[in-house]
């Protein structure tokens, strides 16, 4: 980064002053045409190797995918496998749970119908005990009520009678004291 901002400065520095000094030149060595073909050549070999490091290197990357690809074709085929069996179990088990369900509901609904005979057997030997009570209740308020009548029908006569028996006495007191001299007079 330093050496391309130097390259950059120093560029820019050169159009801005052409006729500046340059601080330091190197000079290059002389090279035979004879070391230039043997650096070509050279330069070529390590470009055939390059080139084959290159080649081999994208076969193994085209092995690795390959096998990388069967393997997931592998292990999808697996996953579908696995998730096909756990369905078929999971359909299994809502079945066996959906018989089950319904025959709990079977004996519940058994069981419900059967309380509700006795509910109404029960039912019906309450509603005959209370009729037969009422019955009964009648009966004895009719009678109590008859006899009550007879006495209130004695009682009148006997609550005349006794008026009359009253008006009796107190006529016969004042005949009495109409004859009986006064007290104090004897």
């Amino acid at each position: 980064m330093n050496k391309a901002f130097i390259i950059i400065l120093s560029l820019v520095f050169r159009t801005m002053y052409p006729s500046a000094n340059v601080f330091a030149v190197e000079v290059a060595p002389r090279i035979s045409d004879r070391e230039i073909v043997e650096k070509l050549a050279r330069l070529e070999e390590g470009q055939r190797a390059i080139q084959q490091q290159i080649n081999d290197l994208r076969e193994s990357t085209q092995q690795q995918i390959n096998d990388l690809r069967e393997s997931t074709q592998q292990q999808i085929g697996d996953l579908k496998e696995s998730t096909q069996q756990q369905i078929s179990d999971l359909k299994e088990s809502t079945n066996d749970l959906k018989e089950s369900t319904q025959q709990q509901i079977n004996d519940l609904k058994e069981s419900t119908n059967k309380r509700f005979d006795v509910i109404q057997w029960m039912l019906g030997l309450f509603i005959t005990v209370a009729l037969s009570l009422m019955g009964i209740m009648g009966r004895i308020l009719w009678n109590q009520q008859k006899k009550l009548t007879q006495i209130e029908t004695s009682l009148e006569a006997q609550k005349e009678e006794l008026s009359f028996l009253k008006s009796l006495i107190e006529k016969l007191q004042a005949l009495i004291e109409k004859l009986l001299p006064p007290r104090g007079v004897l």
